[in-house]
């Protein structure tokens, strides 16, 4: 075995205090996806929008990496093969644990994209309103995330990952978004091992031919650990 794609969602990065779509209190119940997550919500109200991500960028900024992502870059280190990482999350947790070369298929709430030109750059604290653009000084920055109704980042680098992949892995993800929850039949069309760690179940459990059911910070470093020592000593 030699190459490890791993495909992370909220799930993981709720015990560094971030929530997920389906928290009871969490900052998304407060907002209809339509209005803050949508290119339509965007063009109805940007002022919303910028506030809401303006609030996910601080919550972000503030966050620290969770066991589950240091264990992750210390696969990433110790695996003589290639791991590699693809999130849905636009948080940078991975990459303040230590890991290299993560693939944000939704994008990430640190950065801006121009909305005229394509430009990105690193966001301000506070976005606003009509967001001038370094590039073109347009004013259609927009925070850099993938939205309901577009199309994810970098499809074609992850599933030439899937098709060279020896193993797939899911953590914290819920299986109802596609395509990332697709990529499970991708691994199941190759016959390779499919292991999923989640709280709970997914939609796609069923497809995966390993389970392992509990908190991120406890399932993912025992895993790792068990790939970095197999035999225990």
């Amino acid at each position: 075995m030699e190459k490890i794609v791993i495909l992370t969602g909220a799930g993981i990065s709720a015990e560094s205090g971030l929530g997920t779509f389906r928290d009871k209190d969490g900052l998304w119940t407060k907002y209809p996806l339509e209005d803050v997550a949508t290119p339509e919500g965007f063009a109805r109200n940007p002022a919303l929008v910028q506030d809401f991500y303006n609030l996910r960028r601080v919550g972000a900024a503030a966050a620290k990496p969770n066991p589950a992502h240091i264990a992750l870059a210390r696969l990433q280190t110790g695996w003589p093969g290639e791991v590699v990482i693809v999130t849905q999350n636009v948080d940078g947790l991975h990459e303040a644990g230590g890991a290299t070369g993560v693939i944000h298929m939704h994008g990430e709430i640190a950065g801006a994209l121009c909305a005229f030109c394509g430009h990105r750059w690193r966001a301000p604290d506070e976005m606003q309103v009509a967001e001038p653009c370094p590039a073109c000084a347009g004013p259609g920055g927009r925070p850099d995330v993938v939205w309901f109704g577009e199309i994810p980042y970098h499809m074609d680098t992850i599933l030439r990952h899937l098709g060279e992949a020896d193993l797939f892995a899911a953590i914290g993800t819920s299986g109802q978004v596609y395509p990332a929850a697709g990529f499970v039949q991708e691994a199941a069309a190759r016959g390779i091992p499919r292991v999923e760690m989640n709280l709970d179940p997914s939609e796609t459990s069923p497809v995966f031919t390993e389970h392992r059911i509990g908190p991120a910070s406890e399932t993912v470093p025992a895993w790792v650990a068990e790939f970095l020592n197999p035999a225990g000593g």
